[in-house]
């Protein structure tokens, strides 16, 4: 997994741990999911489902789903969630059909 980010790391505050496809990361409390993750490193939150594309963040206001990750076994958008201690996040699959699989 990449580390360096295009984007501004937070200011020093509280973090708190989530997880990240099985590996920790300390993200700042209350921050919108989907730029603590940017600023984290990570730019690929799902593949699409025909070309295998990668998608990350696009609207940042939830109208484009290209956020869209699982988050304890239920396909969410990262850019409506915001950091909280202990989230269990994995990449969205969707099968092939084009049909999410969650």
């Amino acid at each position: 997994m990449k580390t360096v980010s295009r984007f501004e790391r937070f200011e020093a505050g509280d973090t708190v741990t989530v997880h990240w496809d099985g590996t920790p990361l300390d993200l700042p409390e209350g921050a919108n999911l989907a730029a603590a993750l940017l600023a984290a490193g990570i730019d690929r939150f799902r593949d699409t489902p025909v070309s295998g594309a990668p998608r990350g963040p696009f609207c940042m206001m939830g109208a484009c789903f290209d956020c869209l990750v699982e988050i304890e076994g239920v396909a969410r958008q990262a850019c409506m969630i915001e950091v909280r201690a202990g989230l269990d996040i994995r990449p969205a699959h969707q099968s092939r059909e084009g049909h999410d699989a969650l």
